[in-house]
């Protein structure tokens, strides 16, 4: 396979591999994963060996709402290229898309851009630190690389692994910063009120995901909401992941509980590098007091592949059909579970869904499940980062190969070891050295 060996070229060369942890081959199927493409388009992918598969992971970790190479996204994006995509001046679709994301969140008054996530949400700290007069952050979910956030694991290396990502070791970042960012976990209020009772107004943002994997219980945003209003800190919510998934904006529109200032990234350009952070006119004005600035913010593909983006969520129903096909995805995980007599626990939004094995070895069998799928043409991951590119007939054909696959996997579970059907090694979700 081309694209294993171009993998295994790559460790000895690039850091890491690649530039983001959530693509290594090693988290979806060690020593058989594609690895790299030639071609992208809707759903589908080609290998280097010319290979095709359906994509049921992320879709570009979960990025590519639309589908991959969308036209419409693609035509805004080529006039943006053939108008100058940079210049002295600034491009006008930065204003309007401005406007419309205010338009979509009323509650704020100013936005700041930026193109990835990780980078908005340390905008959105620098920020929010500055409008509090104060340095420490409380914070649920993960929010990305910078300093900020892992100077978490200063004080304890396991701070951030009940977060999404274990493992992750704070070497480079300065110890000075050691118990400046502190962690609470979803739906677990007495953790927050324990920390505010704890720390008091030393407290000066709070950061979290409105959701990913579960809904708040027992009006948990509200109570976050009420104690962030109680110790006077900002109250951020991350939107990268979840945001356009559920309504037209953030899903704090439709979960009722208003942030302070809301980050949103991956879904916005639709692949397309563009990220945005929006707050309260009161909390961003502090962003002209400190400094925060960077060329090629402001180019022009991201705000244009950002305006085209939210026009085609709007105008083609986007998120009612992303929403349908991944209801479709659950309910035939669950059929088919039950027919083949597995137990799993499938958790998330219709829009992002993820499957799980409750058994003894959870990653074999998703490794098994990964590898058998691959080879019907699918590549498959423990969620689905559910896209408009999909057709109920794909669906239909996915649920009918995972039955197959289903059947295989308790066979191999029935027999006791599930390791000897594997041609690779095990999937590893965690964060570790690969050379």
């Amino acid at each position: 396979m081309k694209g294993q060996k171009l993998w295994v070229k790559a460790k000895n060369i690039i850091p890491g591999g690649n530039q983001l942890l959530s693509k290594r081959a090693e988290r979806f199927l060690p020593d058989l994963w594609p690895s790299y493409y030639q071609k992208a388009k809707g759903c589908e992918v080609w290998d280097l060996d010319g290979n095709h598969y359906y994509d049921f992971t992320g879709m570009g970790v979960c990025s590519c709402i639309l589908g991959y190479a969308d036209d419409d996204i693609n035509a805004a994006v080529i006039n943006a290229i053939n108008s100058g995509s940079m210049c002295t001046l600034n491009c006008y679709e930065e204003v309007e898309l401005a406007e419309r994301l205010l338009s979509l969140h009323p509650w704020a008054g100013m936005v700041r851009f930026s193109k990835t996530g990780g980078e908005a949400c340390a905008i959105a700290i620098r920020i929010a630190r500055a409008a509090s007069g104060r340095s420490k952050v409380a914070f649920c979910g993960y929010h990305g690389w910078h300093d900020w956030y892992l100077a978490a694991n200063l004080g304890d290396s396991a701070n951030l692994d009940g977060q999404l990502l274990p493992g992750l070791k704070p070497l480079g970042v300065p110890r000075e910063l050691v118990n400046s960012a502190i962690p609470f976990n979803y739906n677990r209020i007495e953790e927050l009120e324990a920390l505010a009772e704890k720390y008091g107004k030393e407290i000066g943002v709070i950061i979290m995901e409105p959701m990913r994997n579960s809904f708040p219980e027992k009006n948990f945003l509200h109570e976050v909401r009420r104690i962030a209003h109680e110790l006077d800190a900002v109250l951020i919510f991350d939107e990268i992941t979840v945001g356009f998934r559920m309504v037209q904006g953030g899903a704090h529109l439709h979960l009722g509980v208003e942030p302070d200032i809301a980050v949103f990234g991956k879904a916005l350009g639709n692949g397309y590098p563009i990220a945005a952070v929006i707050g309260r006119r009161e909390v961003m004005d502090y962003a002209q007091e400190t400094f925060i600035s960077s060329t090629l913010w402001t180019e022009r593909i991201g705000f244009s592949a950002g305006l085209a983006t939210l026009g085609k969520i709007e105008r083609c129903n986007v998120i009612e059909r992303i929403n349908h096909y991944g209801e479709r995805i659950v309910s035939g995980w669950k059929e088919i579970a039950e027919k083949n007599g597995l137990d799993i626990h499938v958790g998330g939004i219709p829009s992002l869904c993820h499957l799980s094995f409750n058994c003894d070895k959870p990653l074999e069998v998703q490794t098994l499940y990964a590898q058998e799928m691959l080879a019907r043409g699918y590549l498959v991951g423990a969620s689905v980062g559910v896209t408009y590119a999909f057709t109920d007939e794909i669906i239909d054909q996915f649920i009918s190969d995972s039955d197959a696959v289903f059947e295989i996997i308790k066979e191999t579970m029935d027999s006791g070891n599930v390791r000897q059907y594997l041609k690779g090694e095990v999937i590893d979700f965690g964060f570790q050295r690969l050379t």
